[in-house]
């Protein structure tokens, strides 16, 4: 089924206020992904991915502690967990435990009881790796894969890796059309570090919009542009009305700026840290922005303005529970403040890829 999520229009356009923004534009493609059953032949998040059976599955061969580190299940205790809290949201009155979800739950205590037989895997034994996003060309033309692939495919490994004590990813290219047998049952690791390193298998709506850079990415010069009033009132802005009447540069990196949530290219959210630039290690070239994941599609508060048309309801519903969140449906969390970035290198997208934490 085929299903869309329409980004509303910016409470001002930006280009009409700043003219001189106008060429730091960059195209995105916002993926709104949702809930769902994609197959390997979609592009998804979280999804199957369209694996060659010949080809080995990848795994992560850094040092893993399997230690009690305050959570501590396995991926198939977690999909239950997120099975019982979506039937509690739906209905207050019949929390219990279904015949079914008893049936999971004795599984997976068998399955548990195995493991601890034979006890955690050492520390250094290669952890298989969980798929995070599949993106097809034909969907995301944005990807611009190296030579004749037109698949990308991105995975992490579920535990926390320095420095940000986050998942490390992998990345994959491949030509679809390449793929005969497809592998049926990969490997899962022995356990995740947080629930939020366990993407839900979701399907995507990606949808073509312009970004501009956040204040933290403009000069000086530009950014004292942004901060000015005057300029605002002069393109006949309603800044007495407006909420960041103190702060102009606020409603730019709110309402005008790098739109959050998973997407392809465009400007990348800063947060935790001052823009960094990041260059290739094989050609030394700066690299660029591929793919944002996201802990959020929207933001609170002012931020729900970016919650597509679609969406709207649910952005500004109260009484959200039961773990259940509308700008969350990925289940992804990647930080306090809610993205990872992956770089690529502009020149060779095989070269070797960055992560930042933002």
């Amino acid at each position: 089924m085929v299903f869309v999520r329409t980004t509303p229009p910016r409470p001002v356009d930006v280009t009409a206020v700043f003219p001189e923004l106008a060429p730091l534009a960059r195209p995105a493609i916002r993926l709104h992904p949702r809930p769902g059953s994609p197959s390997v032949g979609e592009s998804s998040v979280g999804g199957p991915l369209l694996w060659p059976a010949e080809e080995p599955w990848p795994h992560c061969e850094a040092s893993h502690l399997h230690v009690d580190s305050g959570f501590r299940q396995s991926p198939a205790d977690v999909r239950l967990k997120r099975r019982m809290q979506a039937r509690w949201h739906h209905d207050h009155n019949g929390r219990g435990t279904t015949a079914e979800e008893a049936a999971v739950k004795e599984r997976n205590a068998a399955m548990l009881a195995e493991r601890f037989a034979v006890g955690p895997p050492p520390a250094d034994c290669p952890v298989p790796m969980l798929p995070v996003a599949q993106l097809y060309l034909r969907d995301i033309p944005l990807v611009r894969p190296p030579g004749q692939a037109d698949l990308l495919q991105v995975l992490w490994c579920p535990y926390d890796h320095d420095p940000h004590h986050k998942p490390s990813t992998a990345l994959f290219w491949r030509s679809a059309a390449a793929v005969v047998d497809i592998l049926a049952t990969p490997p899962e690791p022995y356990e995740v570090n947080d629930d939020g390193y366990l993407p839900e298998p979701c399907v995507l709506a990606p949808e073509a919009i312009t970004e501009y850079p956040n204040s933290l990415d403009l000069s000086p010069q530009m950014l004292r542009m942004v901060e000015d009033w005057s300029r605002w009132q002069a393109a006949g802005v309603d800044v007495d009305g407006s909420e960041h009447a103190d702060c102009p540069r606020d409603f730019y990196d709110v309402h005008l700026a790098d739109a959050p949530g998973w997407k392809v290219g465009g400007w990348p959210p800063w947060g935790r840290t001052d823009p960094n630039p990041r260059y290739c290690t094989v050609c030394d070239v700066q690299m660029v922005p591929l793919l944002t994941i996201a802990s959020r599609e929207w933001d609170g508060g002012d931020g729900h303005s970016w919650a597509p048309y679609e969406d709207q309801a649910a952005a500004n519903a109260a009484g959200h529970c039961c773990g259940q969140s509308p700008s969350r449906p990925t289940k992804v969390e990647v930080g306090s403040t809610d993205n990872m970035q992956i770089y690529i290198c502009p020149t060779s997208p095989e070269h070797p890829h960055t992560d930042l934490i933002q």
